[in-house]
């Protein structure tokens, strides 16, 4: 269900539809941003889907240059100091980035540009682009959120702890974004999303 909508442009069918958009999912780690960009991934094959670059291992199943860029820690940084991301965050003891110039050439080419970025770096690319459509995914309840981070098996104890505190900060700052959305249902969570996309 979408929980609250503001528009700060006060324009709200050219925020949403108006060509060349940058539109960013963020929410806690195992919220199920992931699994909600994918579906509508597949309803929306226009959409164009930026993939961000990792310093964390692969989880199975994920493809190099699809889910993510899987680099080492040393080109990450080079990366930073050539100032290649739009946007880069350390998270859990790995590094993510959004890769600059192919989010730029798009949105300038007309796209709806979709982005699935921890917070950090949601905020860094408000800074750059203040016009931005920012959806910010939330879980039904901690008590869920820990259940989708244990049911992964992806996490030792002590990781799970830190996403936990992590994402206990993250959900107060979620009226920062525009729009909020809670992720109890699969289908009716895309739905959300679409209702304010097109």
């Amino acid at each position: 269900m979408i929980q609250a909508l503001s528009n700060h442009s006060g324009d709200t069918t050219q925020k949403f539809t108006s060509p060349g958009r940058l539109i960013v999912f963020t929410g806690p780690s195992g919220v199920g941003k992931g699994t909600l960009m994918r579906s509508l991934l597949q309803r929306h094959p226009e959409l164009y889907y930026s993939v961000s670059a990792t310093t964390r291992s692969p989880r199975p199943g994920e493809v190099d240059g699809k889910d993510y860029y899987f680099i080492d820690r040393h080109k990450f940084d080079q990366m930073v100091r050539e100032g290649e991301f739009l946007e880069w965050a350390e998270f859990a003891g790995n590094c993510y980035g959004t890769p600059r110039a192919s989010v730029i050439n798009q949105i300038n080419a007309g796209q709806l540009v979709v982005l699935e970025i921890e917070v950090e770096g949601a905020r860094q690319i408000r800074a750059t682009f203040p016009q931005m459509l920012s959806i910010f995914i939330l879980p039904p309840s901690l008590d869920e959120l820990e259940n989708r981070l244990r049911s992964r098996g992806q996490d030792s104890e002590a990781a799970i702890a830190r996403r936990l505190l992590r994402a206990e900060t993250e959900i107060e700052a979620s009226d920062e974004f525009d729009i909020q959305i809670v992720n109890d249902n699969l289908d009716s969570a895309l739905n959300a999303i679409e209702a304010a996309l097109f």
